[in-house]
């Protein structure tokens, strides 16, 4: 079997360029290697949906720009024969919320996303409960309030770019990536676990939390690791006035969802690894103090559902690793790393690397700095204050 480009992995990421692949260039012949296409265990529809403008880097802020908009557009432009691709899509905005030590850091933040063009309101303390009445700002220093953010449902996303992509000729394989054929500088072909092997002239990891046993097949490590993170589910009981996406030092991060809310605190000391297990204590120790302590509503909060999922955590900096030259390999592609940024920057990446594997080059936005050179170099490229 032969191909122009082979992607491994079908998730969001992956969806996404075979989208952007064809739409670039239709004579492109475009294979995404897809081991589980129920998508059970997969990141995507195990992400809160979040979408911001609100990074430190402008690679990240470029990012967002361009893939907001296209999901304001999303329904229309993955319509299939007529059928919408809907992706309940809610701009009800972001908000980052710090104490006084950060203040200068997030001031720093807002100065870059305004030079960028981004919508972004500064709040001082007093302002943010006026804003938001129910919430305590006692330790707090500022805010910055994206008004034309919000979030999306990740599974429709998914749906959209796979059958888009399908629909204009991306062919998506059910099928598990086994091992690869090398030679110097170059991948030949991959092993499949059905037994057949593919060659391509361009191959892409777009693994995700996977994206370090790729690598290994080939002989060389990467910084990506799975990072369990649980995405719960729960309600107030008394009333609190509309909210946007929330964020706050402590790493709670919750949104609107339904007639509850969605979220959870992240934290980078959890165990590397492919864990699924749902720790029932992590709400009641962890989430519901932070919860009740920036909103007293939430005393008597009750979590009703939890669902872990992966990021693929990039250990050396929390970004993207993003094109070709990991160990010398010039037609191996790394796609992976997001630590939790990729859905929202799926259709952002998706055209960059289109543009890097048809043309050579990135043309709409430069993000060079997310390459592997920085691998080699050891020098992480970080978001400030940002998780």
């Amino acid at each position: 079997m032969k191909t122009d480009i082979v992607i491994v992995g079908g998730g969001a990421i992956g969806a996404a360029l075979a989208y952007f692949l064809k739409t670039q260039d239709p004579s492109v012949g475009v294979t995404v290697i897809e081991r589980d296409p129920t998508y059970n265990l997969a990141s995507t529809p195990r992400a809160s949906g979040g979408v911001r403008r609100l990074f430190s880097l402008p690679e990240n802020i470029a990012l967002s720009n361009f893939s907001i908009p296209f999901f304001d557009n999303f329904s229309e432009t993955m319509a299939v024969d007529g059928e919408k691709a809907e992706i309940g899509l809610k701009k009800n905005g972001y908000l980052f919320i710090v104490p006084p030590s950060a203040r200068d850091m997030l001031k720093s933040n807002f100065e870059t996303e305004t030079e960028m063009g981004c919508n972004v309101v500064w709040l001082e303390p007093d302002e943010l409960k006026h804003k938001f009445p129910s919430m305590n700002v006692s330790d707090l220093g500022a805010a910055v309030h994206s008004p034309d953010d919000g979030w999306l449902d990740p599974h429709s996303v998914l749906m959209g770019f796979r059958k888009k992509a399908r629909s204009l000729g991306a062919d998506f394989v059910a099928d598990e990536v086994t091992g690869f054929d090398r030679q110097g500088n170059a991948v030949l072909r991959a092993h499949l676990k059905s037994g057949a092997q593919i060659e391509a002239s361009q191959f892409v990891n777009a693994a995700g939390a996977w994206a370090k046993d790729l690598c290994a097949m080939l002989g060389f490590k990467v910084p990506i690791e799975p990072l369990r993170r649980f995405e719960h589910y729960f309600e107030s009981e008394e009333p609190i006035e509309p909210l946007p996406y929330l964020k706050d030092p402590e790493r709670l991060a919750f949104r609107p969802e339904g007639k509850g809310y969605s979220g959870g605190v992240p934290t980078l000391e959890e165990p590397r690894g492919y864990n699924f297990d749902v720790d029932h204590d992590y709400f009641e120790n962890v989430v519901w103090p932070a919860l009740a302590h920036r909103f007293p509503q939430f005393e008597k909060t009750k979590c009703k559902n939890t669902l872990p999922g992966l990021y693929d955590q990039n250990d050396l900096d929390g970004n993207v690793i993003m094109g070709p030259g990991a160990d010398g390999l010039e037609n191996f592609h790394m796609l992976a790393g997001f630590s939790g940024h990729g859905l929202m920057h799926a259709p952002g990446c998706g055209l960059a690397m289109a543009e890097l594997l048809l043309r050579g080059r990135y043309e709409t936005m430069d993000l060079t700095r997310f390459g592997w050179q920085r691998v080699i170099d050891n020098a992480p490229l970080r978001e400030r204050g940002i998780i």
